[in-house]
């Protein structure tokens, strides 16, 4: 065999040898063949056959040998799942689990899934509950590492991945994994592609403050982060105010100041004053607050909840002057975002104060500027529930009621309307006479089923569609003609029939078809003038 021919023929001589019970001979045979074609399926077989005659010692060595031949470079998982089956044919578990480990270390994660699965296989028969949670945690991280090598930005993986490797509570490792996981910025400056990233540096400054205790890195994180958000586009007011916080924690006042101020000069947002604000009102600097919501105001005069909190402020230090010059100023701005509740907010805090007659006039200047029912109502219950010291509040609330049903009944607004007669038919239920109710009763729309057409915006006939309509008794009062048409139509009916009659009967007699008489058309004439 010194001419080294293929694989089938070193086989075959080892065959031959095995056939006459030459064991030396094929052990020798098998020790030149491993050296000719050095592959792993030839050092398992070789081990084997030694397995096989009972050699157990040397079929160790064999694979000890098999694996410092290959050395780290040429590692392959056949060969330790041999080993580790051999092991575990001998009962030497342990001997089995040190293999898988070793292998799962120094091979490559692409190269190694059966090798995984055979030792989840050993680990489920012959480990214990903490080997069998290993095994299942280093399956685990290998799914999470292939994860975030095909797709380095799959945030939600690398949060996975943190959470599994936090678990094991190695510092070095989770340090390493929450760089290895900022490091993959979004490759878009758009905020949607950034909000599950910065996370990522949340949880790293966390981490850092709260389970390592370094506050220095801490604060290396939170400073790391704030530059590199690209603010001029868009910011997080959510980690400046983390950064605050923490310099608070850390006793460090001038420092929490100096980062929301920064951040208030490169990228105002209604968040960030609100959480200076916040903070300083815990710190019970009040005249600080006034400055930043003056400079709130500066920034959003449109925001009726600042103005409404700043007001609050004023009231809760007792000083109503100043919160009332704050409202005004509110109510006098040329355009708010939410009007209805700076109004409701100003006319409240007069009513707290027992400013009943200034209440009054807040609810007669909101009216000029809007009908709304909803504010008729409020106006109503106001007056209602107002304290006057001859009890003239039911009739205040009633005169309130016409006041809106004319109002509205001139504005058209007949849903509205609708909604104002029913508040006040309870109104009248619960506190009025009889008399009174039966006013408002009158006064009851009823509901009607109508067709129209319906237009598309292009001016083009759609077909139709049946709609309700309410018709109210006062406005077919304020109508006449209607009344007249509609009786001049009932008397012209009757006398039509008769006609009708007599015509239809001179006209069978002579073979004619009878005719339409001018008297339908004038009666549809009058359909079409009601």
């Amino acid at each position: 065999m010194e001419w080294q021919p293929d694989e089938q023929a070193w086989q075959t001589y080892i065959n031959f040898e095995l056939r006459y019970k030459e064991l030396d001979r094929a052990r020798h045979i098998y020790e030149r063949f491993v050296m000719v074609h050095p592959d792993v399926k030839h050092w398992i077989k070789y081990a084997k056959f030694e397995e096989n005659h009972g050699f157990i010692n040397s079929a160790r060595k064999i694979y000890e040998r098999a694996v410092e031949f290959f050395g780290d470079e040429e590692l392959d998982e056949r060969l330790f799942i041999a080993f580790a089956k051999f092991e575990e044919n001998q009962k030497e578990h342990d001997r089995a689990r040190v293999i898988y480990k070793y292998a799962l270390d120094h091979i490559p994660k692409d190269r190694n899934k059966e090798l995984y699965k055979a030792y989840t296989i050993h680990e489920k028969k012959y480990g214990d509950r903490s080997g069998i949670e290993d095994v299942i945690v280093n399956k685990r991280k290998y799914m999470y590492e292939q994860e975030v090598i095909e797709n380095p930005t799959n945030y939600d993986a690398w949060f996975d991945y943190i959470r599994l490797v936090e678990n094991e509570g190695n510092v070095d490792d989770i340090r390493d994994t929450y760089e290895r996981a900022i490091a993959n910025v979004p490759p878009s400056k758009d905020k949607q592609f950034w909000r599950r990233y910065i996370y990522l540096w949340i949880n790293y400054a966390l981490y850092e403050e709260l389970e390592a205790e370094d506050v220095d890195r801490a604060r290396q994180v939170y400073k790391t982060c704030l530059e590199l958000i690209p603010h001029k586009i868009f910011t997080f007011s959510k980690m400046w105010l983390m950064y605050a916080q923490f310099e608070v924690r850390c006793k460090n006042l001038k420092q929490a100041r100096k980062t929301l101020g920064m951040a208030l000069g490169i990228c105002p947002r209604d968040k960030l004053y609100r959480g200076y604000i916040d903070l300083e009102i815990q710190l019970r600097e009040f005249d600080r607050c006034r400055i930043l919501y003056q400079k709130f105001l500066e920034y959003g005069p449109e925001n009726c909840v600042t103005w409404i909190k700043f007001a609050e402020l004023e009231t809760l230090l007792g000083d109503i002057d100043r919160a009332r010059a704050i409202y005004e100023i509110a109510v006098k701005q040329p355009r708010l975002d939410m009007p209805e509740l700076l109004w409701k907010s100003y006319i409240d805090f007069e009513v707290s104060q027992g400013e009943t007659d200034k209440a009054r006039q807040l609810y007669e200047r909101l009216l000029e500027r809007t009908v709304h029912v909803k504010v008729w109502l409020s106006y109503a219950k106001f007056e209602l529930n107002s304290e006057n010291a001859d009890n003239i509040n039911i009739d205040l609330a009633r005169r309130v009621y016409e006041r809106a049903n004319d109002s509205l009944r001139s504005a058209g607004e007949k849903e509205s309307r609708v909604l104002l007669l029913e508040a006040w038919k309870d109104f009248e239920t619960e506190i009025g006479d009889e008399e009174k109710l039966e006013k408002v009763l009158a006064k009851m729309p009823r509901r009607v089923k109508k067709r129209q057409k319906v237009v598309s915006e292009g001016g083009v006939e759609e077909g139709w569609e049946e709609v309700f309509d309410y018709i109210f008794p006062e406005d077919e009062m304020v109508r006449p003609n209607l009344k007249l048409l509609a009786a001049a139509k009932q008397w012209r009916k009757k006398q039509v029939i008769p006609e009708n009659t007599e015509t239809n009967e001179n006209q069978e007699e002579k073979g004619n078809t009878p005719t339409t008489p001018p008297s339908e058309e004038n009666d549809k004439n009058i359909e079409n003038i009601s």
